[in-house]
């Protein structure tokens, strides 16, 4: 199929949708109102940036997606996060449009105002069929809609890894020397990093005679005042705040991990792509219970879950994992059969481009 992929360019998540559908064999016009980055596409990604930008761009540039989907011979359009470039489709008319949601378009653009939550509920609504990562964020999506009814069911695509890229070290992590507890993470309130720092204070600084380090990986806004709290408790010195990488140093930063945190605080937490990508690298991971978080972790077998926003209980499950090495070995090779089985990347991609033939044929006999 030749599909109309309308996201943001600048964003990584976009990049590596438009480059898994090629790879699959789908042609894929990529178009956004945002600057594309400026690396790590395919070739084949066709890359057309519209004329306006901003919030106005959403409303005005309808009619030339239109223009480009007719001349490019596109069959489908999928709009990315379903304010923003779900309300550009919607006013395109183009069809058949299936609409991907992300998080923060469900759980926080209808709580705005009550003209926010009609404009979303009529994209969701007037699109031929919508996509989401987990079945947390389609029951948000329900409940947004309080009723209202959809044109198709919503289709479950998770957002997986490459786990030939995402793999465990080559060499396992030592029994001795320091153990390092980390996560990769933007820098907001939302993701509880202020938790796990509070969490890591508590566990003091050595256990069983191995010192305890926590590295932060991650951009944002709240840098300057977790460095402050960090220091405030006292853990500065074994705290380290490293800073944005760029996606393909993942996996590096990740195999010098020996457990993996997720302490998000809010649903909008939708899915949880950092968690399946330790996972992926062996880690037993211990994540809070939000969103779509308990939905990539078996509890119990692959790692815990504990409460959100709750520095003592997210200590008492590190130091569960602390206490037992090899419950860590056992949750850490679990995770990565998990997600082979589960969320293989090359296995979503392939279960996308099935909906979207699914959703292509059904919209055509409809007509």
């Amino acid at each position: 199929m030749k599909i109309m992929l309308l996201s943001a360019g600048s964003a990584i998540h976009t990049q590596r949708w438009a480059n898994g559908l090629v790879a699959a064999g789908e042609e894929v016009v990529c178009v956004s109102q945002h600057d594309f980055l400026p690396e790590g596409w395919d070739q084949r990604v066709e890359q057309i940036r519209l004329p306006r930008s901003g919030l106005t761009g959403y409303f005005l540039n309808g009619r030339v997606v239109a223009q480009l989907f007719d001349r490019h011979g596109c069959e489908l359009l999928n709009a990315h996060y379903a304010t923003g470039y779900g309300v550009l489709a919607t006013r395109s008319g183009v069809r058949p449009r299936i609409v991907s949601v992300w998080g923060s378009d469900v759980y926080d653009f209808p709580q705005t105002s009550p003209v926010h939550r009609r404009m979303l509920r009529q994209v969701l609504t007037s699109a031929d069929a919508l996509a989401s990562t987990s079945m947390a964020m389609s029951a948000q999506v329900m409940k947004v809609l309080d009723g209202e009814k959809l044109k198709r069911h919503i289709v479950i695509t998770p957002f997986g890894v490459d786990t030939a890229q995402f793999l465990p070290a080559r060499e396992a992590r030592p029994d001795s020397g320091p153990i390092v507890i980390g996560t990769v993470k933007t820098l907001e309130s939302k993701y509880g990093i202020d938790t796990l720092i509070k969490a890591f204070a508590q566990l003091g600084p050595s256990h069983r005679g191995r010192p305890l380090q926590l590295r932060i990986v991650g951009g944002g806004s709240q840098r300057e005042q977790l460095q402050v709290l960090a220091t405030s408790l006292g853990v500065h010195q074994r705290c380290e705040l490293l800073g944005p990488v760029p996606h393909a140093e993942v996996p590096s930063y990740l195999q010098g991990f020996d457990i993996f945190v997720a302490a998000s605080r809010l649903d909008s937490e939708s899915f949880g792509v950092a968690v399946i990508e330790a996972s992926a690298c062996g880690l037993p991971v211990v994540v809070t219970d939000v969103g779509g978080l308990p939905e990539v972790v078996r509890a119990e077998e692959t790692g815990l879950v504990v409460r959100r926003d709750n520095p003592t209980a997210l200590a008492a499950g590190l130091s569960r994992m602390l206490d037992d090495a090899a419950l860590r070995r056992r949750f850490g090779e679990a995770g990565r059969a998990w997600v082979q089985s589960r969320y293989e990347w090359r296995d979503c991609v392939q279960m996308m481009c099935g909906h979207y033939r699914i959703i292509a044929a059904m919209a055509k006999g409809g007509r």
